[in-house]
């Protein structure tokens, strides 16, 4: 009995906490059920909703229904027992960022009313410049405050000094954020985590000594700062830091001691700070680091401090330190090394062999230096490594067969070097490998299936450059699956490899110049649907294309093919097409102007040397993305129209060599970008239009067109100008004396760079700018060193007056021709100081005076052309005038070596030689009698002819039909260029 009364005692002791308990659940909220939303904290959600830009509808649970609750809203976390409000999750991730989702719009002071907050973030959101609310300040229950990339502006406000239980704060990335000082920060003394990143400090000169007074410190990021100066620390507070990222800051001062003496430091990031001098040697014991780059500064490598050789698990990056000569052998002390990145360096030796016996190193990373000599086969002693660069040295001979040791490789990059032989038996053995680029070296032979057996990992194979040759059978399927394919210049052909069609995870192929000739089979085009970056040119692929298919900003290369038919479809979305040198042909005007309500996003566009016929059409509203247009070597006509002013964006434009005429519309000003014109070879007429001097020409060619007038004093505007080729129309007038304004024609350096890059963050690829110059009296293409060609060119024209003496202020010149022209007076007395010519061409005009004497100082100067003038004198002795042509003279009465013609001690061509003969009388050494009988005789022979031809009369039909046309089509040509 007692026993049972005990067990209903303590049921009812339970029943009664049970109730208890469930009464103040009823109130706070039952652990583990869901918490009730606070009304007041519900409408203070509502009304920062109101005045927040939400474009992607992100907040489309935040509803005011009655018997919503808040706590289940999106981005929101309520305390699971009392209800109240602690996070507020606003940003939107890295991996789902999408621009048209971001917040934007005002921040409600509503917020306020949430007194239990203590997590809000708004990372990776669009404020546009609106400064952060000072009433952040008065949020004191806050523990975490994340408004990093946000795009706030403006001054950040002291008044977040005022939040005192801060453990964690990024104010990271965002729209030109400055502060005076940054005093505000020194009373937050439990912070752990600071991130000002991009945050304009240029002013905050007490930077260093406030964060020192922050002992729970533990991350510190003030990269891209603007900071610059630095003051010397009388002794270091926070000790507890673990990472440390002052980098993209201009310091240029010797490195900084005490951050040496951080004992619990890991992470240490000082790249591109301008440090100079060595590495602080240190008394203390540091054994924490683990990552330390000093990549892109001014260190001295050798001698290094032997603190660092107690390191386990470094990994040390000093790329781009401008260090030459010898690796130090003091290296191979550093057994502990993880990583070791010695890239974009000067080191001119051979790897020593020190190096292998590193064999903790996972990661070996020299590509971009002279290192020279063979490879060891002590590499396969490094069988942790996993990633290995030794791209773009010099390095020569076979590829060891050791290196097939390296089972843990993921990464290998050799590319750019001058190995030799083959690779075949040591790929095979490479299980792990994910990335392998061995691009442009001497390596050959002849691959099989049974190579590539192994490699199932296979993601990225680079092999460019080389002269391989792939046999496999037709029904092959290789045991990886690609994402990056690049075989230029392999032998592949002539049949279309059929094991493409396995490869279903491809987002970059090349296959150009690998000899296939077939066509493009109709399953190849569902495969790139996902191809970012496809190239097939140079092969000779054949056949109509119908369709390409392609992803939005992919790039598509299938140049220099002989496809035929129409141009095909493509999306308006592609970034880059090149169908140039092939056979395409039919009208343009489908290709531009179907579909004129999308846009078209494409940047590139080369449709040069085809068969591609009709006018230009007027539909270019909707190509505003341009930047290159190459529509060259085709048979198009009419005017070019004026929608082409639409093409704001337009960097180059080729229409060279069409049937092309009219004026230059004056839309085209609109096309402020311009960098590269070739017109030539068309029928343009009129004047050349002023407001040509607003662009920002580097070249303009003209070239073989109908323009007539004076050339505009606009053109000296163009300071960027560096080729300028106006041969072969109807000019007149005199040379504009404002010519020593084209600044570029006098600077020696590259003017602008005629390689430009396009693409995405992911994938950029480059297109090097082309132009034709007549030079030394040859049509010379020029690309990558366009930007070193500097050319002017006037021949052919009606031009006239003299030469001014300003134009021989364009000292980088390398080519000028004035020729065929009407010019008078003398060659400027300060030619010899365009000491950079190569050609010079005044043939044909109507100089006089003497050659000066300062033309002996041309010393590059290889053609020379000053014929058919009225020069007189002796010719310069010089031992570069004096190797010339004799050509080059002729016509003038000129005297002295290379021509025949002596001078006499004057300078003057003597008198004709006469001799007495024997007292008869004189007889001149040419007989003049010899020339009478030979005119008598072509005379009496020319009538012989005629006269029988006449006689015969359907003879004399036919020649007087002939003289006719000969004289009829001589009238047409004087109509033409008088």
């Amino acid at each position: 009995m007692e026993r049972t009364m005990r067990v209903v005692l303590l049921l009812i002791r339970v029943l009664a906490i049970a109730t208890i308990t469930f009464r103040i659940g009823l109130c706070n909220g039952i652990p583990g059920w869901p918490p009730l939303c606070k009304e007041s904290e519900r409408q203070a959600l509502l009304m920062f909703k109101q005045d927040l830009e939400d474009p992607g509808n992100r907040l489309s649970s935040w509803v005011a229904e009655e018997g919503s609750d808040c706590c289940s809203w999106t981005g929101v976390v309520c305390d699971h027992i009392t209800g109240h409000i602690h996070e507020l999750h606003l940003n939107i991730s890295d991996s789902v960022w999408d621009f048209g989702s971001l917040f934007g719009g005002k921040i409600n002071p509503s917020l306020l009313s949430l007194k239990h907050l203590n997590y809000l973030d708004l990372s990776n959101n669009n404020f546009q410049g609106t400064q952060i609310p000072s009433f952040f300040g008065s949020m004191t229950s806050l523990t975490h405050l994340n408004l990093g990339h946000s795009e706030f502006g403006g001054v950040i406000p002291h008044k977040l000094g005022n939040l005192t239980s801060l453990r964690y704060l990024n104010l990271s990335r965002l729209y030109d954020l400055k502060v005076e000082n940054l005093q505000w920060i020194s009373g937050l003394s439990l912070l752990k985590h600071l991130d000002l990143s991009w945050v304009n400090l240029s002013k905050a000169s007490d930077w260093l000594q406030v964060t020192n007074m922050l002992p729970s410190l533990v991350e510190l990021d003030m990269s891209y700062c603007q900071l610059h100066q630095i003051t010397p620390l009388p002794t270091t507070n926070f000790t507890s830091l673990v990472v440390l990222d002052l980098s993209f800051n201009s310091f240029n001062s010797l490195m900084l001691r005490w951050v040496f003496s951080l004992k619990n430091l890991v992470s240490l990031h000082l790249s591109f700070c301008g440090f100079q001098g060595l590495i602080p040697s240190i008394s203390q014991n540091i054994t924490s680091l683990r990552e330390i780059d000093l990549s892109h500064n001014s260190m001295s490598l050798d001698p290094i401090p032997k603190w660092l050789f107690n390191q386990k698990n470094l990994e040390l990056s000093l790329e781009a330190n401008q260090f030459t000569g010898q690796l130090p052998s003091s290296i191979q002390n550093m057994t502990g090394l993880k990583v070791l990145n010695l890239e974009v360096n000067n080191f001119n030796s051979t790897i020593p062999e020190w190096l292998y016996s590193l064999n903790n190193l996972e990661s070996l990373l020299l590509s971009y230096n002279y290192f020279c000599g063979e490879i060891s086969s002590s590499i396969g002693n490094l069988k942790s490594l996993r990633h290995f660069d030794l791209s773009s040295n010099s390095i020569s001979g076979p590829i060891p067969m050791s290196l097939g040791n390296l089972s843990s490789l993921e990464k290998l990059d050799i590319s750019g070097n001058q190995f030799n032989g083959t690779f075949i038996e040591v790929i095979g053995q490479l299980k792990m490998l994910m990335d392998l680029d061995i691009s442009y070296n001497s390596l050959e032979g002849a691959m099989s299936e049974v190579s590539f057996s192994n490699l199932t990992k296979l993601k990225h194979f680079i092999a460019n450059g080389n002269s391989f040759t792939l046999k496999t059978s037709r029904d092959w399927v290789p045991p990886f699956q690609l994402e990056i394919l690049q075989l230029d210049s392999w032998h592949l052909g002539p049949k279309w490899p059929m094991w493409l069609r396995t490869q279903t995870q491809l987002k970059e192929l090349s296959l150009s110049g690998t000899g296939i000739s077939s066509t493009i089979p109709t399953w190849f085009w569902n495969l790139t649907s996902q191809v970012e970056y496809l190239n097939l040119s140079r092969n000779q692929l054949y056949g109509q294309i119908q369709n390409i298919v392609a992803v939005p900003f992919s790039t598509v290369d299938l140049s220099s093919n002989q496809f035929t038919g129409a141009l095909p479809i493509v999306p308006t979305s592609l970034m880059w097409l090149d169908l140039s040198n092939s056979s395409f042909s039919g009208s343009v005007f489908h290709f531009f102007c179907d579909r004129p309500d999308e846009p078209k996003q494409h940047y590139v566009l080369h449709l040069g040397n085809n068969f591609l016929t009709g006018k230009v059409p007027d539909c270019w509203m909707s190509w505003s993305s341009l930047e290159f247009l190459n529509l060259e070597n085709n048979n198009l006509t009419g005017n070019v129209p004026m929608s082409m002013g639409y093409l704001q964006y337009l960097g180059s434009l080729h229409l060279r060599n069409n049937h092309l005429y009219g004026e230059l519309p004056h839309s085209l000003q609109n096309c402020t970008w311009l960098s590269v014109v070739d017109l030539s070879e068309n029928g343009f007429s009129g004047s050349i239009p002023t407001w040509i001097g607003n662009s920002l020409l580097n070249v303009l060619i003209l070239r073989s067109n109908k323009f007539e007038g004076d050339i505009p004093n606009e053109v000296c505007y163009l300071t960027s100008l560096q080729i300028l080729d106006l041969a072969h129309n109807k000019l007149s007038g005199m040379i504009p004396r404002c010519f020593h304004d084209l600044s570029a024609m006098a600077d020696f350096s590259e003017s602008f760079s005629p390689t430009r890059g396009f693409g995405t963050s992911a994938h950029m690829f480059e297109l090097s700018d082309n132009a034709i110059l007549v030079k030394k009296g040859i049509e010379m293409e020029y690309s990558k060193i366009l930007g070193f060609v500097k050319g002017m060119d006037l021949s052919c024209n009606f031009m006239y007056g003299e030469i001014p003496e300003e134009l021989t202020g364009l000292l980088a010149l390398q080519s000028l021709n004035l020729s065929n022209n009407r010019f008078t007076g003398r060659i400027p007395s300060k030619i010899g100081n365009m000491a950079w010519l190569e050609s010079l061409d005044f043939s044909m005009n109507q100089l006089d005076g003497e050659i000066p004497q300062s033309m002996t100082n041309l010393t590059f100067l290889s053609h020379l052309n000053l014929s058919y003038n009225n020069l007189t004198g002796r010719i310069p002795e010089s031992t570069q005038l004096q190797l010339l042509d004799q050509s080059s003279f002729v016509g003038n009465e000129l005297c002295g070596a290379p021509l025949h013609k002596h001078c006499s001690a004057n300078g003057v061509i003597p008198p004709a030689t006469v001799e007495q003969d024997g007292g008869d009388g004189y007889r001149l050494l040419e007989d003049e009698w010899f020339y009478v009988s030979l005119g008598v005789g072509f005379f009496t022979g020319f009538w012989i002819v005629l006269g029988s031809l006449l006689v015969n009369m359907p003879w004399s039909i036919l020649l007087s039909q002939l003289l006719n046309r000969i004289v009829l089509k001589m009238y047409h040509v004087i109509v033409e260029y008088v």
